[in-house]
């Protein structure tokens, strides 16, 4: 059978002789065997007995120690911000792995740089704003941490990846001097427009040193999800210990790749995210650069993070007791232990199976979907699954930038949120999943022509606003 394999593709007898018509038979066999190499990487993608297999892909951004162990492999994905007009469609359309690894040295789980941030980041589709609940999370941290180190006129404080100004607007009337650096420009200039200073600029060591130059330090430096987007971590980190003043601290958000794992959040999972977080990962990141992790609090945020507090080693902050439970937690919980992340595949795969079991019988019974949002993490979920508009007819979502524009890879249109009332679909699936709460509060009202809303993770859920109290 091999043999006839390779004569096929060959177009040589079994003596090394041509055979009849090979050029056809070379073509045919071509595509048979890209077929089949095919299948074998999927195969080998999704098997249990394969998950966990040690080759060396690069290695780790973190530690530089070699990465021999997958923690899971989604395959081939667009990236997940790449939203396409219609003259885009017939294009070529560049895919990348989504192959994540774990570091067996300092337990980094992270992806390969397969894409620079300057492609990613120049310009980009997320506006923080849209968000409801994050504008209002971020309004609480700024009185909050304004109390907390008796911030005030003569302070300064930076956002690096500060977005549209979703957080540092609620510094303006505090008085307080900000300093917004974001590289992608359409966004910044957004925040320019509420008068929020903003500079335009990947953020590392080489702008710290700049910013020092001009007598600036921070009393404050503030990084909201932007440490997973950093694919050089020990440059931005050694940039943060560059420009936070003596007394100065730092606060992360993040989220927690605990809760990533416990609730099976692969979704969260895409190319703009180079890294995923243990505490104890942090610290050691810390360490490298001077720097001490003195607090840590848990945050619901995008389905369970992690907010730290860093300074100066030398700071006087003294190391609180939450510190030393989450590490302790981390350390029971086996993230030392390079086989904890290998168990992490199958429930992937599981719940990949599940969605498309849903999907296919609400199909079959002739029901109407559409989805609500058009999130990075949606387009993960899209794409490892095989969801285009087959499955759903279109999806929503409250910024304008996405309206017109269709996903990439799976290609759904992205309509106005108004579409959802004039089609009247029987299901919503939710791929913002962690804006679960708002979403259900903001379209109760679908449940007038009884539409059900869905969400995907941990498992997939079926929600009828119907049950749910005014």
């Amino acid at each position: 059978m091999q043999w006839s394999r390779w004569s096929r593709a060959t177009g040589r007898s079994a003596t090394g002789t041509e055979t009849g018509d090979a050029s056809s038979e070379r073509a045919a066999a071509a595509t048979y065997l890209s077929f089949e190499v095919r299948v074998m990487r999927a195969t080998m993608r999704d098997s249990p007995a394969l998950s966990g297999t040690k080759l060396v892909n690069g290695h780790c951004r973190l530690c530089q120690a070699p990465l021999e162990t997958t923690f899971v492999d989604l395959g081939m994905s667009p990236l997940c911000e790449s939203y396409l007009t219609v003259n885009q469609l017939g294009q070529m359309e560049p895919y990348f792995p989504l192959h994540v690894l774990v570091c067996s040295n300092c337990f980094l789980v992270q992806l390969q740089e397969y894409v620079k941030p300057e492609h990613i980041f120049t310009e980009y589709a997320y506006f923080s704003s849209y968000s409801t609940s994050w504008v209002e999370h971020a309004r609480k941290y700024v009185y909050m941490i304004k109390d907390r180190l008796a911030l005030g006129p003569a302070s300064q404080v930076f956002e690096i990846a500060s977005n549209d100004g979703y957080l540092l607007q609620h510094f303006l009337p505090l008085n307080i001097p900000v300093i917004g650096i974001e590289p992608a420009a359409n966004v910044a200039e957004a925040a320019r427009a509420k008068n929020i200073p903003t500079l335009v600029e990947f953020f590392g060591l080489g702008p710290a040193k700049r910013l020092v130059s001009e007598r600036r330090r921070a009393d404050l430096i503030i990084g909201n999800n932007v440490l997973a987007q950093v694919p050089d971590l020990n440059d931005f980190t050694a940039g943060t210990a560059h420009l936070l003043a003596p007394n100065g601290v730092i606060t992360l958000e993040f989220p927690h790749i605990e809760r990533l794992i416990a609730e099976n959040q692969f979704d969260t999972i895409y190319h703009e995210h180079f890294s995923y977080f243990s505490l104890i990962t942090i610290e050691h990141l810390a360490g490298k650069h001077g720097l001490k992790v003195f607090d840590v609090e848990h945050l619901s945020t995008h389905g369970g993070s992690l907010r730290v507090y860093l300074c100066h080693s030398d700071s006087a902050h003294a190391i609180s007791p939450g510190v030393t439970a989450l590490l302790a937690h981390e350390r029971k919980i086996g993230f030392e232990d390079i086989r904890s992340y290998a168990r992490f595949s199958p429930r992937v795969h599981r719940t990949k199976r599940e969605l498309l079991s849903f999907l296919i019988q609400c199909k079959e019974k002739g029901r109407k979907l559409c989805g609500y949002g058009a999130p990075g993490k949606g387009n993960t979920l899209l794409n490892y699954c095989g969801i285009g508009t087959d499955f759903l007819d279109f999806t929503v979502d409250r910024n304008p930038y996405k309206h017109g524009r269709y996903t990439p890879g799976m290609h759904i249109p992205v309509h106005p949120i108004s579409a959802i009332d004039e089609a009247q679909p029987d299901y919503l699936l939710i791929l913002p999943w962690n804006l679960k709460n708002e979403i259900v509060a903001q379209m109760r009202h679908v449940a007038a022509w009884g539409c059900k809303m869905v969400v995907s993770i941990p498992s997939v859920e079926v929600i009828d606003p119907r049950g749910l109290g005014s």
